[in-house]
C-alpha cells in the first residue's frame, strides 16, 4: 500500500537527506556557474583612492565660490592626469588638473568640475557655479571597505560575482564540488532517439530531456543508458551507478505494475525509502530513496510527471549537495489568463506559459497537460501550482507560478 505525502513533506525529507559533498579550489574563469565555499572578503578599500568619476577638472572648492552666470571664475590649467598616473604636484589657488574617469584626486583637490560646466581656453577655463567640497568625487572605501564581507558562502558564481572576485585578486576561488550523477532510463518499450518507430515503442524523451535539465544548472551526467524490464539486468546496473555516482536518477519503473522492478532494488540495495508517493499530479508515483549520502531518484515514465519531479525535488537536493543557500525555483502571483476547469484532489503542477500585459503577469496552461505530456514542456517557461480540494479555477483568479530557468534561487520552499 502507498500512502501519499504532502509536496511540501516530500520536499523536507528530500533536503535533509542532500549532504553536501566537499569542495575544491579551482581558477577564477572556470567559476561561472558554480557555488562559493567561502565568502568573499574585500582586500582593500574599493575605490582603492579618491579618484574622478568623469572627465573634467579637478580644482579646490573654496576657490569656486562666489562663481555665477554674472561673475565667471578663472582656473589656470597645470597639468593632467590620466587614468592609471597621478598628478606631478598638488595644486593651489586658482590652479586645476585636467583629470580623466578613474583617475586619482591631486593633493589639495575636493571637487570635480564636469568639462560641460566649463569655457575651456588653451591653457585655462572658466566656470559659472560654486562647488563644495567632495562634490563629483568617488570617495576611497565608498563601494567596499577593506575586510568587509561582501558576498556568503553558498552564492551562485555570475559574470557580477567573478568581477568582485578579480577586483580582490581571487586567483583561485574556493567552491563547492560538483556531483556525479548518473541517468539510467528503464523500460522494454524505450528506444534510442535514431531508432525508427515501430508498434508498442516509444523513443526515451527522459534521458535527453533530464540530461539538459542538468546542464541547465552547469552539471554533467553520466549515462547507464536504457534497460529493458529485467529485475536483475536492473538491479546490477544500479548498483554499479551508485558505485559512481552521488546522485542517481532512474525514470520509469516506479509504479505498481508487474514490471515496475523500481521498489524491489531499493529493497535489496538496502536503500531507505524516504517516500514512494506523493499528493501531486503530475508524478504522484515518484519515489526518492537514500543510500548512505547517495540520493536515488526514481522519476515517472510520463515526461511531464518525469519533467515536474525533476524540478520540485531533484533539482533542489542536488543545488543544497552544492552547498548553495538558495535551492528553490523564485515565485510568483499571476492571474489566470483561462479557465482551468478539471478536479484537483491532489495539488496540481502544470506547465504553463507567463507573460506580462497590461493587466499585470498573466499565465495560462502550455497547451496538452496530461503526464505524458511533451510538447507543453517544449512550450512552458513556468510551472502553475494549482491547490488541492478544488473544483477547478476560472480566468481573472491569481494563482502561483514557479519560474523555470532562472539563475537564481530562494531559500524558503511553501506552497
Amino acid at each position: 500500500m502507498r500512502k501519499p505525502i504532502p509536496v511540501v513533506e516530500a520536499v523536507r525529507l528530500v533536503m535533509e537527506n542532500a549532504q553536501a559533498i566537499g569542495t575544491e579550489m579551482i581558477p577564477l574563469e572556470d567559476t561561472y556557474g558554480r557555488i562559493l565555499a567561502e565568502p568573499i572578503i574585500a582586500k582593500h578599500d574599493v575605490p582603492p583612492f579618491n579618484r574622478s568619476p568623469y572627465d573634467g577638472f579637478a580644482v579646490r572648492a573654496e576657490d569656486t565660490a562666489g562663481a555665477s552666470g554674472d561673475n565667471r571664475v578663472p582656473f589656470k590649467v597645470i597639468g593632467e592626469i590620466g587614468a592609471g598616473h597621478v598628478a606631478d604636484r598638488e595644486i593651489g589657488k586658482g590652479e586645476a588638473y585636467r583629470i580623466m574617469t578613474g583617475a586619482p584626486i591631486p593633493i589639495n583637490a575636493d571637487a570635480v568640475v564636469m568639462l560641460e560646466q566649463t569655457v575651456e581656453t588653451p591653457e585655462a577655463f572658466t566656470l559659472r557655479k560654486p562647488f563644495t567640497s567632495g562634490e563629483n568625487i568617488s570617495l576611497q572605501g565608498e563601494d567596499a571597505k577593506d575586510g568587509e564581507k561582501l558576498i556568503e558562502e553558498g552564492t551562485l558564481i555570475h559574470p557580477g560575482t567573478i568581477a568582485l572576485l578579480a577586483t580582490f585578486g581571487y586567483a583561485q576561488v574556493k567552491v563547492a564540488k560538483l556531483p556525479v550523477v548518473g541517468i539510467l532510463s528503464t523500460g522494454t518499450e524505450l528506444l534510442r532517439v535514431d531508432e525508427e518507430l515501430t508498434p508498442g515503442k516509444i523513443r526515451n524523451s527522459n534521458g535527453p530531456m533530464i540530461a539538459a535539465q542538468l546542464a541547465r544548472m552547469g552539471i554533467g551526467h553520466k549515462s547507464y543508458g536504457m534497460l529493458i524490464d529485467d529485475l536483475d539486468a536492473c538491479t546490477e546496473t544500479v548498483k554499479r551507478a551508485l558505485d559512481e555516482s552521488d546522485v542517481l536518477i532512474t525514470t520509469g519503473g516506479v509504479s505498481v505494475g508487474d514490471y515496475d522492478y523500481l521498489p524491489a532494488i531499493y529493497e535489496r540495495l538496502g536503500a531507505k525509502v524516504l517516500f514512494n508517493k506523493v499528493g501531486m499530479r503530475p508524478g504522484s508515483v515518484t519515489t526518492v530513496a537514500v543510500l548512505g549520502e547517495k540520493l536515488l531518484f526514481g522519476l515517472s515514465g510520463n515526461p511531464s510527471a518525469c519533467f515536474t519531479g525533476f524540478e520540485l525535488f531533484t533539482r533542489p537536493a542536488i543545488l543544497k549537495k552544492m552547498g548553495t543557500k538558495k535551492p528553490y525555483m523564485p515565485r510568483m502571483k499571476a492571474i489566470l489568463g483561462e479557465d482551468f476547469t478539471k478536479p484537483n484532489p491532489f495539488t496540481r503542477f502544470v506547465r504553463a506559459v507567463w507573460e506580462t500585459s497590461e493587466e499585470g503577469i498573466i499565465v495560462v496552461p502550455a497547451g496538452f497537460n496530461k503526464s505524458g505530456a511533451v510538447s507543453s514542456i517544449a512550450r512552458g517557461n513556468c510551472i502553475m501550482v494549482l491547490p488541492s480540494g478544488s473544483r477547478g479555477f476560472t480566468t481573472g483568479m491569481e494563482v502561483d507560478i514557479l519560474l523555470l530557468g532562472a539563475e537564481q534561487g530562494v531559500e524558503d520552499w511553501t506552497l
